[in-house]
Protein backbone atom coordinates (compact mmCIF):
# COMPACT_ATOMS: atom_id res chain seq x y z
CA UNK A 1 0.00 0.00 0.00
CA UNK A 2 1.42 3.38 -1.05
CA UNK A 3 1.64 6.05 1.61
CA UNK A 4 0.30 9.51 0.84
CA UNK A 5 2.97 12.20 0.93
CA UNK A 6 2.54 15.36 2.95
CA UNK A 7 2.88 18.80 1.37
CA UNK A 8 6.33 19.13 2.98
CA UNK A 9 7.42 15.79 1.51
CA UNK A 10 6.23 16.84 -1.95
CA UNK A 11 8.11 20.11 -1.60
CA UNK A 12 11.28 18.29 -0.54
CA UNK A 13 10.96 15.95 -3.54
CA UNK A 14 10.58 18.84 -5.97
CA UNK A 15 13.27 21.04 -4.43
CA UNK A 16 15.88 18.32 -3.91
CA UNK A 17 15.25 16.25 -7.05
CA UNK A 18 18.52 15.86 -9.00
CA UNK A 19 16.97 17.73 -11.93
CA UNK A 20 16.05 21.35 -12.60
CA UNK A 21 12.30 21.95 -12.57
CA UNK A 22 10.34 24.93 -13.90
CA UNK A 23 6.68 25.86 -14.25
CA UNK A 24 4.98 28.28 -16.63
CA UNK A 25 1.50 29.73 -16.21
CA UNK A 26 -1.17 30.11 -18.92
CA UNK A 27 0.55 33.22 -20.31
CA UNK A 28 3.70 31.11 -21.02
CA UNK A 29 5.68 33.06 -18.41
CA UNK A 30 7.61 31.05 -15.86
CA UNK A 31 6.42 31.51 -12.30
CA UNK A 32 8.46 28.86 -10.50
CA UNK A 33 11.93 27.29 -10.52
CA UNK A 34 13.13 24.69 -8.03
CA UNK A 35 16.25 25.11 -5.89
CA UNK A 36 18.36 23.02 -8.31
CA UNK A 37 17.55 25.45 -11.13
CA UNK A 38 18.31 28.52 -9.02
CA UNK A 39 21.59 27.04 -7.78
CA UNK A 40 22.61 26.10 -11.33
CA UNK A 41 21.84 29.61 -12.58
CA UNK A 42 23.14 31.43 -9.48
CA UNK A 43 20.09 33.68 -9.51
CA UNK A 44 17.04 34.27 -7.35
CA UNK A 45 13.45 33.37 -8.12
CA UNK A 46 12.72 37.07 -8.79
CA UNK A 47 15.59 37.23 -11.29
CA UNK A 48 14.35 34.19 -13.25
CA UNK A 49 10.54 34.54 -13.28
CA UNK A 50 8.58 35.76 -16.26
CA UNK A 51 10.86 35.53 -19.26
CA UNK A 52 14.01 36.57 -17.41
CA UNK A 53 15.32 32.99 -17.33
CA UNK A 54 15.80 33.26 -21.12
CA UNK A 55 18.57 35.82 -20.54
CA UNK A 56 20.74 32.79 -19.78
CA UNK A 57 20.09 31.01 -23.09
CA UNK A 58 23.09 31.11 -25.43
CA UNK A 59 22.54 33.72 -28.18
CA UNK A 60 23.02 31.10 -30.91
CA UNK A 61 20.29 28.91 -29.38
CA UNK A 62 17.86 31.62 -28.31
CA UNK A 63 15.66 31.85 -31.43
CA UNK A 64 15.26 28.08 -31.76
CA UNK A 65 14.59 27.70 -28.03
CA UNK A 66 11.95 30.44 -27.98
CA UNK A 67 10.28 29.26 -31.19
CA UNK A 68 10.06 25.65 -29.97
CA UNK A 69 8.75 26.69 -26.56
CA UNK A 70 6.05 29.04 -27.89
CA UNK A 71 4.88 26.71 -30.69
CA UNK A 72 4.37 23.73 -28.39
CA UNK A 73 2.95 25.92 -25.63
CA UNK A 74 0.29 27.29 -27.99
CA UNK A 75 -0.67 23.74 -29.03
CA UNK A 76 -0.51 22.40 -25.45
CA UNK A 77 1.83 19.64 -26.63
CA UNK A 78 4.84 18.01 -24.98
CA UNK A 79 8.18 19.28 -26.25
CA UNK A 80 11.83 18.32 -25.93
CA UNK A 81 14.80 20.44 -26.91
CA UNK A 82 18.50 21.01 -26.35
CA UNK A 83 20.04 24.42 -25.80
CA UNK A 84 22.93 25.98 -23.95
CA UNK A 85 22.15 27.71 -20.66
CA UNK A 86 24.55 29.89 -18.69
CA UNK A 87 25.57 28.36 -15.38
CA UNK A 88 26.35 30.44 -12.26
CA UNK A 89 30.09 30.39 -13.11
CA UNK A 90 29.41 31.92 -16.54
CA UNK A 91 29.96 28.69 -18.50
CA UNK A 92 27.31 27.67 -21.00
CA UNK A 93 26.15 24.10 -20.48
CA UNK A 94 24.06 21.94 -22.80
CA UNK A 95 20.61 21.37 -21.33
CA UNK A 96 17.99 18.78 -22.27
CA UNK A 97 14.64 20.40 -21.51
CA UNK A 98 11.30 18.56 -21.55
CA UNK A 99 8.06 20.44 -21.01
CA UNK A 100 4.58 18.97 -20.53
CA UNK A 101 1.21 20.71 -20.24
CA UNK A 102 -0.64 20.33 -16.95
CA UNK A 103 -4.33 20.65 -16.20
CA UNK A 104 -6.63 21.35 -13.26
CA UNK A 105 -9.01 18.67 -11.97
CA UNK A 106 -11.75 20.13 -14.19
CA UNK A 107 -9.52 19.75 -17.28
CA UNK A 108 -8.65 23.44 -17.63
CA UNK A 109 -5.18 24.12 -19.04
CA UNK A 110 -2.91 25.50 -16.31
CA UNK A 111 0.39 25.89 -18.16
CA UNK A 112 3.52 23.77 -18.45
CA UNK A 113 5.84 21.95 -16.09
CA UNK A 114 9.32 21.17 -17.28
CA UNK A 115 12.46 19.38 -16.23
CA UNK A 116 16.00 20.01 -17.35
CA UNK A 117 19.22 18.07 -17.04
CA UNK A 118 22.76 19.08 -17.87
CA UNK A 119 23.86 16.86 -20.77
CA UNK A 120 27.09 18.68 -21.64
CA UNK A 121 29.33 15.63 -21.17
CA UNK A 122 27.05 13.54 -23.39
CA UNK A 123 26.99 16.23 -26.11
CA UNK A 124 30.77 16.63 -26.02
CA UNK A 125 31.31 12.85 -26.11
CA UNK A 126 28.94 12.56 -29.10
CA UNK A 127 30.79 15.36 -30.91
CA UNK A 128 34.15 13.72 -30.21
CA UNK A 129 32.82 10.44 -31.59
CA UNK A 130 31.49 12.16 -34.72
CA UNK A 131 34.80 13.97 -35.24
CA UNK A 132 36.70 10.68 -34.86
CA UNK A 133 34.39 9.06 -37.43
CA UNK A 134 34.97 11.96 -39.82
CA UNK A 135 38.75 11.65 -39.42
CA UNK A 136 38.50 7.91 -40.06
CA UNK A 137 36.36 8.46 -43.16
CA UNK A 138 38.80 11.10 -44.40
CA UNK A 139 41.62 8.59 -44.00
CA UNK A 140 39.65 5.92 -45.84
CA UNK A 141 38.83 8.37 -48.63
CA UNK A 142 42.56 9.07 -48.83
CA UNK A 143 43.53 5.41 -49.34
CA UNK A 144 44.88 4.52 -52.76
CA UNK A 145 44.39 1.09 -54.27
CA UNK A 146 47.78 0.01 -55.57
CA UNK A 147 48.69 -3.20 -57.34
CA UNK A 148 51.13 -5.14 -55.19
CA UNK A 149 52.84 -6.63 -58.26
CA UNK A 150 53.26 -3.78 -60.78
CA UNK A 151 52.63 -0.84 -58.38
CA UNK A 152 50.04 0.80 -60.65
CA UNK A 153 47.37 2.90 -58.90
CA UNK A 154 43.65 2.43 -59.43
CA UNK A 155 42.61 6.02 -60.15
CA UNK A 156 39.17 7.65 -59.58
CA UNK A 157 38.29 6.98 -63.26
CA UNK A 158 38.63 3.25 -62.56
CA UNK A 159 41.79 2.85 -64.63
CA UNK A 160 45.15 1.43 -63.57
CA UNK A 161 47.81 4.10 -63.94
CA UNK A 162 51.57 4.12 -63.40
CA UNK A 163 52.38 5.68 -60.03
CA UNK A 164 54.56 8.33 -61.66
CA UNK A 165 51.75 9.41 -64.01
CA UNK A 166 49.21 9.40 -61.18
CA UNK A 167 51.35 11.67 -58.99
CA UNK A 168 52.42 13.91 -61.91
CA UNK A 169 48.76 14.57 -62.87
CA UNK A 170 47.83 15.58 -59.30
CA UNK A 171 50.94 17.39 -58.02
CA UNK A 172 53.80 19.50 -59.29
CA UNK A 173 56.29 16.74 -58.55
CA UNK A 174 58.84 15.70 -61.16
CA UNK A 175 60.61 12.34 -61.17
CA UNK A 176 64.18 11.27 -61.67
CA UNK A 177 64.76 7.57 -61.68
CA UNK A 178 67.59 5.65 -60.10
CA UNK A 179 68.18 2.59 -57.96
CA UNK A 180 68.11 2.45 -54.19
CA UNK A 181 70.98 0.57 -52.46
CA UNK A 182 68.88 -2.59 -51.97
CA UNK A 183 67.90 -2.74 -55.65
CA UNK A 184 71.47 -1.98 -56.73
CA UNK A 185 72.68 -4.89 -54.61
CA UNK A 186 69.95 -7.15 -56.03
CA UNK A 187 70.81 -6.13 -59.61
CA UNK A 188 74.49 -6.79 -58.98
CA UNK A 189 73.71 -10.18 -57.42
CA UNK A 190 71.55 -11.12 -60.43
CA UNK A 191 74.33 -10.04 -62.79
CA UNK A 192 76.90 -12.12 -60.94
CA UNK A 193 74.70 -15.19 -60.73
CA UNK A 194 73.22 -14.77 -64.21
Amino acid sequence: MALALSANEYRALVEQAPIMIWRANTTSECDYFNDRWLIFRGRTMDQETGNQWAEGVHPEDFDHCLKTYLEFFARHEIFEMHYRLKRADGEYRWIFDRGVPFYADDGAFQGFIGSCIDVTERVLAQRALEEAKERELAQLRGLLRICSACKKIHNPAGEWEQIEAYIAHRTQADFSHGLCPDCTSAQLAMGVSG
